[in-house]
């Protein structure tokens, strides 16, 4: 279950920066192309909106900026300053990791609870409720996004998604701290797809000479 969480969390982040990415590509794109003095093209691009696009791609970045922080925690990626609690005794240093992990996850619980109650408020209680055929009321419809019009209460669902998603991260290394003593860690120099092997310089560079010197004794051959 923990695998196609933590893989749906990949998929999430990669697709929002993704379409982000191409979504700017072309506005810019659409933008500069514009301003060409071809009239038959000028004439088609100024038909075409692309106005939507900015605010399209901010509502993306915060989506992914929200996951991603979850994404962070799981990781270890997060910049963190451990100079003193490197220094403490064993005991104490068990204890300090985690009352910062359970302080992460008491603040996240609470922006995620605030968060909800705000986005429930903000329109989503009036699309449920009329969703099911429910009376409505004095329900507040909610308002809408100026460019998309869409409702915000949509936009605004990563605050709650996003920092749940990150409170649970935060108890699950603290609960793995707890049993094993080990936290996640990213190295920051490491590059995927290559070699991690230590590479030889002395055996590296005797193979080059001989690769050298074969090269030309080949070359002496055919003279």
């Amino acid at each position: 279950m923990m695998k196609y969480l933590d893989h749906l969390e990949e998929w999430i982040i990669t697709f929002l920066i993704g379409a982000a990415t191409l979504v700017i590509f072309v506005a810019v794109v659409h933008r500069y192309a514009s301003g060409l003095p071809i009239r038959a093209l000028q004439d088609w691009l100024l038909t075409i909106n692309m106005s939507w696009a900015q605010e399209l791609c901010i509502y993306m970045f915060v989506w992914m900026a929200k996951f991603g922080a979850a994404y962070g925690v799981r990781t270890g990626i997060h910049v963190g300053v451990d100079v003193l609690i490197n220094r403490l005794p064993a005991a104490w240093r068990k204890t300090s990791v985690l009352l910062g992990l359970s302080s992460g996850a008491l603040f996240t619980g609470i922006i995620a609870t605030l968060g909800t109650r705000f986005v429930w408020e903000n329109g989503m209680h009036y699309a449920v409720f009329n969703k099911l055929g429910m009376a409505l009321g004095d329900l507040y419809e909610g308002p809408i996004t100026p460019d998309l019009e869409w409702p915000t209460w949509v936009v605004y669902l990563a605050i709650p998604l996003g920092s749940s998603l990150m409170c649970f991260r935060f108890m699950q290394v603290a609960w793995t701290f707890a049993r094993t003593g080990e936290l996640p860690h990213h190295d920051h120099s490491h590059v995927d797809g290559l070699d991690d092997e230590p590479v030889n310089a002395t055996e590296a560079l005797e193979e080059y000479e001989e690769h050298k010197f074969n090269g030309k004794a080949q070359v002496g051959g055919v003279k």
